[in-house]
């Protein structure tokens, strides 16, 4: 079982619910496979891990770090080259103004003093941002709406990155050429001798769309995108409701 974390197993207030700890819990306790596939970094996988007894494996950065929950270790990565961001950097710089920037490294990040997130804790020109290899790059428009902008982006570096976005805001995350929460699960999936069609995954934005796809049975949270509403086998209660302990109490 395969699920995204922010907007379809979290609440809104980005918490794990009762029901849904217990149904991980249930999940585990049945000899399956639980598997967090989302675009956190393992920064942000603290409170998580902690829901479920730091056992298993979390696909972070959509899909660009393997995160061991037990150890607190990145035990995989699949990174951005400090040429690639640095061209990819450039080229949207030239041509679509009022971008600003953000990068996730393996360990911390770094962003421009006008990116808008307060949880950031450093602030770097352009030029030291690019200088080594990163697992995301994130670039933040202030009034293009997110599939506009995926658009853009998509059009001028996706022979550079691959891009997708799983925020209501114009906010664009790249990851290296061809990574994808679905690349890196599928990757997982065969080493654990497990088929695409055994596997059930739950989300709700655009970069599920790879993951959501490539397993058996996809589940789609009522809140989600309209794009990802559109293309799952089922569609789930909200997150705000559950909806993901709703199913697994049904399956296990």
């Amino acid at each position: 079982m395969a699920t995204d974390l922010d907007g379809t197993a979290l609440r809104r207030d980005g918490t794990v619910s009762p029901r849904t700890v217990a149904a991980f819990a249930r999940v585990e306790d049945s000899g399956a496979m639980l598997v967090f596939v989302t675009g956190r970094p393992p920064r942000w996988m603290g409170g998580v891990a902690g829901a479920v007894r730091h056992h298993g494996l979390a696909i972070c950065a959509n899909g660009a770090l393997i995160y061991d929950l037990h150890t607190e270790r990145i035990v995989e990565s699949h990174l951005i080259e400090a040429e690639v961001l640095e061209e990819v950097v450039a080229q949207l710089r030239a041509n679509v103004s009022d971008l600003v920037f953000s990068v996730e490294y393996e360990a911390g990040f770094a962003h421009e003093s006008d990116f808008l997130d307060r949880r950031a804790v450093e602030a770097r020109a352009a030029a030291s941002m690019t200088a080594r290899p990163c697992a995301k790059l994130l670039a933040l428009h202030p009034h293009m709406d997110a599939d506009e902008l995926h658009a853009v982006v998509h059009d001028l570096v996706g022979h550079l990155v691959t891009a997708t976005h799983s925020s209501r805001r114009g906010l664009i995350e790249m990851s290296a050429q061809g990574v994808t929460k679905a690349t890196a699960l599928a990757a997982f999936a065969e080493e654990q001798g497990i088929a695409a069609g055994e596997v059930v995954a739950f989300g709700d934005m655009p970069n599920d769309l790879p993951m959501l796809g490539w397993a058996g049975t996809s589940y789609a949270v009522a809140n989600a995108h309209p794009d990802v509403l559109a293309a799952v086998d089922h569609v789930t209660a909200t997150n705000d409701e559950d909806g993901v302990a709703q199913v697994l109490e049904k399956l296990f």
